[in-house]
């Protein structure tokens, strides 16, 4: 039976391994092999596929059991002849101690080959001879032979429907810098999965994350973000703000001076008797959106020293004895 897959081999698992062992390697094998995770990989994505089906089949106590018993029964001499053969299941523990096979007389022969084996087992197609008591349930009874005759036996087993998948939706709270610059982040969900995704550059509050394929039975998880308030910049639409303080002397004289951006700091002239709150302009330094990048508007803060060194006070001391500048000679007072 060249058709014949061992799903204990496919993920690296001993044929007593329990249900939480083989649910740990599924995960760990399901994350590696992800087609989000290897884009364009087609060994990767039929891995993947087959990962999935192994895992179907060995998650579930009922299947697992009937899985055993065909991959011992298949080798034996006349497996594929037309004549019935019928062997007993016998119930059997994993180390949890929860029983993973029921008893049961299980006929053989009535598949042709693997394939037909696991269609049937895990429901992708209606083998016609199947019966329902009610057509709302998840779940329905097949016979194993098309008739019953005196002398055979007739077996009936029940195979689970598959669920349906299901779309979810987390919260991930990043700081500004990460949002700009996206790029790979690990994270966790409620379901205690740890995802190590790769997040688009210039992310905003609000926006959802598609991430396909890691829901919910195969559906999609979607993540709401949240970009965290930054202690110098701010964001204005796609312009950003920044408050910049500077000395006296850099306001009276002018010059260059450093300022940060998201991409590092940059020179920035200021013409000497700049007044305090007037806006600089940085153009291209903004933020990112719908791939069009906003300015830095810088807002100047002329800074008083509070705590002058002596030298410091004797030049201040000799400025304001030369100085003719009054701010308030003016006054409309």
């Amino acid at each position: 039976m060249q058709n014949f897959r061992n799903y204990y081999e496919i993920l690296g698992v001993p044929t007593a391994a329990s249900s939480e062992e083989i649910k740990k390697v599924f995960r760990r094998l399901a994350r590696q092999y992800h087609p989000d995770l290897n884009p364009g990989d087609k060994e990767a994505e039929e891995k993947f596929k087959d990962i999935g089906e192994a895992y179907e089949v060995l998650s579930d106590p009922n299947k697992r059991a009937q899985y055993d018993q065909f991959s011992r029964f298949w080798k034996k001499k006349g497996f594929n002849r037309k004549s019935t053969k019928t062997t007993s299941v016998r119930t059997a523990s994993d180390r949890n101690g929860t029983s993973r096979t029921s008893t049961q007389e299980e006929d053989f022969s009535q598949f042709g080959d693997f394939n037909n084996f696991i269609e049937q087992l895990l429901n992708r197609r209606s083998p016609g001879r199947v019966s329902s008591t009610t057509p709302e349930r998840s779940s329905f009874r097949v016979n194993a032979s098309n008739s019953f005759r005196p002398g055979t036996t007739k077996t009936a087993y029940t195979v689970s429907a598959r669920p349906d998948p299901k779309d979810i939706e987390a919260r991930l709270t990043l700081p500004l810098a990460k949002a700009y610059e996206g790029g790979r982040e690990r994270i966790r969900l409620e379901d205690g999965r740890s995802l190590e995704i790769d997040l688009p550059a210039a992310m905003v509050t609000g926006q959802r994350i598609r991430l396909k394929g890691l829901g919910i039975d195969g559906g999609d998880l979607y993540l709401k973000i949240t970009v965290d308030p930054h202690p110098f910049f701010k964001l204005e639409g796609s312009d950003i703000f920044c408050q910049l303080p500077i000395t006296p002397s850099e306001a009276v004289l002018g010059g260059q001076i450093d300022v940060p951006t998201l991409d590092g700091r940059v020179k920035m002239t200021v013409k000497g008797g700049v007044r305090s709150g007037q806006r600089l302009r940085l153009a291209g330094k903004g933020y990112p959106i719908n791939g069009v990048r906003g300015d830095q508007l810088v807002e100047i803060q002329i800074t008083v020293p509070r705590d002058l060194n002596p030298q410091e006070r004797e030049l201040y001391e000799k400025l304001r004895q030369i100085e003719n500048f009054n701010p308030r000679l003016d006054l409309p007072v």
